[in-house]
């Protein structure tokens, strides 16, 4: 009886160890986190706070290029097919209209953002290398999300950048620097995420 309750605890750490090392829950807890950190909301219009954006260059720096922008189109697939993982918002609605909402600018920069500050962090892995990285992902979420903002809602240059650029830049900054720091604590014990 003992050697097969061994035989079951050695197949359910095995287990668990190849989960932990696959590229796939990896990227599916990025698509997860980056749901949970959208749910993280300060209301405000046309464009709400959350942490996605912190969550999207996480991934990027974390997963890689190809895995972190895997990781976020997964999670605007979900989110277009109708379930809530986007920011809640009380005036816009769920799935796929909210990708053609004034957030939707941001929410379509975030596998590019992602990639980007994948392929940046793996050629540049200085402290001051990262933080650049995160902050090119984080301003092409911002400039992504106000030309788009202007192009079809405000129809008004200076005051999208008002509401879609100009509001964030203090808290991109913020998010920017608690992400790199976290990437840094992660990389110390892992040397890279599958």
């Amino acid at each position: 009886m003992a050697i097969k309750d061994k035989a079951k605890t050695n197949l359910l750490i095995d287990t668990i160890t190849r989960l932990r090392t696959s590229q796939l829950f990896w990227i599916l807890s990025f698509t997860f986190l980056t749901s949970v950190a959208a749910q993280i909301t300060i209301p405000f219009k046309p464009v709400p706070f959350t942490l996605q954006t912190m969550m999207v260059i996480l991934a990027g720096a974390l997963l890689g290029p190809r895995n972190g922008a895997y990781s976020q189109i997964i999670y605007l697939a979900v989110g277009a097919i109708g379930l809530p993982v986007f920011a809640h918002t009380a005036d816009l609605s769920l799935g796929f209209a909210r990708l053609f909402g004034p957030t939707g600018g941001y929410l379509l920069a975030f596998p590019v953002a992602a990639f980007v500050v994948g392929f940046l962090v793996q050629r540049y892995k200085s402290y001051i290398g990262v933080i650049l990285s995160m902050f090119a992902g984080s301003i092409l979420i911002i400039i992504s999300g106000t030309i788009y903002l202007n192009l079809f809602y405000l129809h008004n240059l200076n005051e999208a950048i008002a509401v879609g650029a100009a509001l964030f830049t203090f808290w991109m900054a913020a998010k920017v620097f608690v992400a790199a720091s976290i990437y840094f604590g992660i990389s110390k014990r892992f040397e890279t995420l599958p």
